[in-house]
């Protein structure tokens, strides 16, 4: 009888411990622990936004808790293809216009991203490389048009997605609805600025950038691009952003979605030969079958 008992105490006490165990996946394994993250600053001629080195900290911090190492260059000198093998995902924060000095360091970030590299986008990355169609297409579009600096409401769209969790369904706040042109129709939208809560100063101008949007525009996105693996925000405008616990979290889940997606890349599967290699989408098809 007392082997009995005994027998049926371990196993309830093996059953307790994993059912109380976290699971690899969980908060308490810091799943981001040992990625090898890249915040790229980087800006072309034009206008530098002063949040950057206030990004640069909010993710060096984040690292710091959640066990993944940054590198942070300004330098495009970084695109080469041996170097980028090691980077397990990018962060382009703020950056506008050219960040690219050749075509070389080009084709060596999209080779990196059809590997099966990860972006993290935030705020004017809607800005960035404006005349490269490809890269347009895979950050989700081209930034035109901002209303001025104020008080509105973002919407969240979709609630099961993981990089929402924590993320208020309305969420009020001072920042900049960023408008676009040339949007890839392959992004899946998890926010949207609410319009009509927008000052009513520009309501012509902002309804002629809306385009055939009505009371929603997109403001964070995801999509699979190219073989790479994407999130945006175009949210982050102001300094405080980056200290503000909402906002820290925001983007803490955005880089945390990229991070669980980015597995070690597979250079067979950069196809790219130059920056304008036609993408195959044929090919991507058949290789998620």
């Amino acid at each position: 009888m007392q082997y009995k008992i005994r027998y049926f105490l371990c196993l309830f006490s093996a059953l307790l411990f994993m059912h109380c165990t976290p699971s690899p996946n969980s908060e308490g394994q810091r799943p981001l622990s040992g990625l090898k993250v890249l915040v790229y600053t980087k800006n072309g001629e034009g206008y530098v936004h002063d949040n950057i080195p206030y990004a640069v900290k909010c993710v060096e911090k984040l690292g710091g808790e959640h066990g993944f190492d940054v590198e942070v260059s300004d330098n495009p000198e970084i695109f080469e293809e041996e170097k980028l093998k090691e980077i397990d995902l990018m962060v382009f924060t703020s950056t506008n216009n050219e960040v690219f000095d050749t075509d070389a360091q080009r084709l060596a970030f999209r080779r990196y991203m059809q590997a099966g590299g990860g972006l993290v986008g935030i705020h004017s990355v809607v800005g960035t490389e404006r005349n490269w169609t490809w890269f347009k297409r895979m950050v989700g579009g081209r930034f035109v048009w901002h209303p001025k600096f104020q008080e509105f409401t973002i919407t969240k769209l979709d609630h099961s997605h993981p990089s929402m969790e924590g993320v208020p369904n309305l969420w009020t706040k001072e920042d900049e609805c960023y408008f676009m042109q040339e949007l890839y129709p392959g992004i899946k939208v998890v926010m949207a600025h609410d319009m009509e809560t927008l000052n009513k100063n520009e309501e012509e101008k902002i309804r002629d950038h809306a385009g055939p949007y009505d009371k929603y525009y997109p403001a964070v996105w995801f999509h699979d691009f190219d073989g790479g693996h994407v999130w945006v925000t175009a949210l982050g405008h102001h300094i405080d952003d980056y200290e503000d616990p909402t906002f820290v979290n925001h983007l803490y889940r955005g880089i945390k979605y990229i991070g669980e997606k980015v597995d070690d890349r597979n250079y067979d599967k950069a196809y790219a030969t130059d920056r304008d290699t036609p993408i195959d989408f044929e090919k991507r098809r058949l290789e998620l079958k």
